[in-house]
């Protein structure tokens, strides 16, 4: 579904010639373009490949929505739910952002590979979905044991491995900026599997299931520094985000909303930790072309203008949700019914 939007109109929303900092246009609509070269986005390879890969970020944020309200949404609504989201939350992000003239990254907000664009905005549109939802049936804020651990080894190791084209692949080249953010991408990912191992211990028990959610907080975090910061600091950033993920996973049993999969606690919140450490940690030197000295390195203004990004990513994911959700609501219904959930 998001792939037909973003061949039919979603890339052109989010990257065609823009209208005003704030919105694309329909120039690149079905994607007319051909097969040219852009100097902006892709200097040296065709921008149908740009669009394909940018297309694969579209894809994955909403399916990241998917795992706060699995099991209790009923598939059409959903359908058109992510549909509409990705046109008027996902393609405005992504071209303030990412957008050659996007009000963002002219203000100076940096996000190397997602952390406002994706995680915050599917941590956050996550959190609101599950709220209109309701609990499941048996929902059990105290935690439900893991029932396929092979799967979640598996996925784990998949996004471990799917990260390196997010992240590397964001370089836009086969560059030293690519091979930092390579670094930088795996570095976080063993110390959050680090982090949360340790942290397990010392509390006494470690499990496998936990441990799987350390390197995705990890990757969560670095995600939007990647490609501005020194290593040593991508392994801070993670171990940094990994608690704070695994401090607000212990405290779900008293929070009042069902987020199935910890989308809300671990994109979302790792999206907002990474995105702010980002401002604090980044060197202009490190990437000449996009880059920004950070609070830490006497310019403390960096550190606002991620904040302006992570205010606004919440804001307008929160409404986009809640504005599409309701009123669907309202007109079809969107919660399963109980025999149905069973």
């Amino acid at each position: 579904i998001v792939f037909v939007q973003w061949v039919l109109f979603g890339f052109s929303f989010a990257f065609g010639p823009p209208v005003s900092p704030g919105f694309g246009s329909f120039d690149w609509a079905v994607l007319r373009f051909g097969e040219l070269y852009n100097p902006n986005y892709s200097p040296t390879y065709p921008l149908l490949t740009y669009c394909a890969y940018q297309g694969t970020f579209a894809v994955i944020t909403p399916a990241l929505i998917s795992g706060a309200i699995v099991g209790r949404m009923k598939i059409i609504p959903y359908m058109i739910f992510i549909f509409i989201w990705s046109t008027v939350c996902y393609d405005p992000m992504a071209h303030w952002v990412w957008g050659d003239n996007g009000w963002l990254k002219h203000l100076g907000t940096l996000d190397f590979a997602g952390g406002t664009v994706v995680h915050i905005l599917s941590g956050v549109s996550g959190l609101v979905a599950s709220i209109i939802l309701g609990k499941r049936h048996d929902y059990d804020p105290r935690g439900t044991p893991a029932h396929n651990l092979p799967f979640t080894i598996l996925g784990t190791c998949l996004l471990w491995v799917g990260w390196t084209g997010f992240n590397a692949g964001s370089a836009n080249a086969a560059s030293g900026l690519a091979s930092l953010a390579l670094i930088n991408t795996h570095a976080a990912a063993a110390a959050g599997l680090i982090t949360w191992v340790v942290i397990d211990a010392i509390r006494g028990h470690i499990s496998i299931s936990g441990a799987c959610i350390g390197p995705i907080a990890g990757l969560v975090g670095i995600t939007p520094a990647c490609g501005f910061v020194q290593p040593g600091w991508a392994i801070l950033i993670a171990i940094i985000t990994t608690c704070i993920v695994h401090s607000l996973l212990l405290l779900k049993r008293f929070m009042r909303f069902d987020d199935t999969l910890d989308v809300a606690l671990i994109h979302g919140c790792g999206g907002i930790s990474g995105a702010f450490m980002t401002g604090l940690f980044s060197q202009k030197w490190v990437n000449e072309i996009s880059g920004g000295d950070g609070a830490f390195y006497g310019r403390p203004i960096q550190l606002w203008y991620q904040i302006a990004g992570i205010l606004t990513a919440i804001g307008f994911a929160a409404t986009c949700t809640a504005g599409i959700l309701l009123p669907l609501h309202l007109i079809m219904g969107i919660r399963l019914a109980k025999e149905d959930e069973v």
